[in-house]
């Protein structure tokens, strides 16, 4: 049995979120054994909580939202991500705004947060989820799916499909541990399609978006410089690592094609209910 964990200290950063623009402080903070990761919007009269749990999830629109109480949090796949690949159980993130900050547009910025703000093991023991039965969602159309098997250990599998000639059919397979994610996973960012980017803005999203933290391509190529050949499927990993993390810390084989938010979640919500 592993114990539970949290952070050792607090420790914060500042920056503006990735769809809404917005200036926004972060702060995560220790928590109490069986707390679990809470959101807690400090912008906003009696602090209201919202817990991170796939029963909470309500939009998987370009990010994932949870909602609480009318209360919402939004775009929390990439520091969710780095809180799963650091196992963390407990740990209470203060925003005073309703989205974190993109920083680089991965999970390298959040999964230094973590570790510099140090990690302990707490009183308790870990409620060690393990499978025994396969989960499977498919899309409607049967073009995209993702599935959870049995495993000892945390495995993810993932074939990203573009009809895009610059990007095309992407695969990756990691053994998560913590040094792969650190070094193949969490510095993959986010991307955009330079003839998306107006609609987007138009729709209130990626206004806090640039070169700097999205990688960007058009139809002559990549705008800024890719820090991996297969970037994309690398980001899709780490944002299923993120969603996952909404149905608990645990073993598992993920295997996934053209799975977004919206099929990752769906899949937490099915383990979570067995579990809870």
């Amino acid at each position: 049995m592993q114990r539970q964990t949290t952070l050792k200290s607090s420790v914060e950063k500042f920056g503006v979120g990735l769809h809404s623009g917005v200036e926004v402080r972060l702060k995560l903070n220790p928590a109490e054994v069986d707390s679990g990761i809470i959101f807690v919007r400090k912008d906003l009269d009696g602090a209201p909580k919202i817990h991170a749990t796939a029963a909470n999830v309500t939009s998987t629109l370009r990010a994932t939202t949870i909602e609480e109480g009318g209360i919402k949090v939004f775009t929390i796949e990439h520091l969710m991500s780095a809180l799963n690949a650091c196992k963390i159980d407990n740990c209470e993130i203060e925003l005073d705004a309703e989205e974190p900050p993109v920083l680089g547009g991965n999970s390298i910025d959040f999964y230094e947060m973590i570790q510099s703000a140090g990690i302990v093991e707490q009183s308790k023991n870990r409620r060690e989820i393990r499978l025994e039965k396969v989960y499977r969602v498919d899309s409607d159309d049967g073009k995209k799916f993702i599935i959870a098997l049995p495993y000892e250990g945390f495995r993810v599998s993932f074939t990203s499909i573009n009809p895009h000639p610059l990007i095309g059919i992407q695969y990756e397979d990691f053994e998560i541990t913590d040094d792969v994610y650190k070094t193949e996973i969490a510095p993959a960012r986010t991307i955009a399609y330079e003839k998306e980017v107006a609609a987007l803005h138009q729709m209130g999203l990626g206004l806090g978006g640039t070169i700097e933290n999205v990688i960007v391509y058009n139809d002559e190529g990549w705008l800024n410089p890719l820090i991996y050949t297969d970037e994309l499927v690398r980001h899709k990993i780490l944002d299923v690592i993120g969603d996952m993390r909404l149905a608990g810390i645990f073993n598992c084989h993920i295997i996934a094609a053209a799975s977004g938010h919206a099929l990752n979640t769906k899949l937490a919500k099915k383990i979570y209910d067995d579990f809870r």
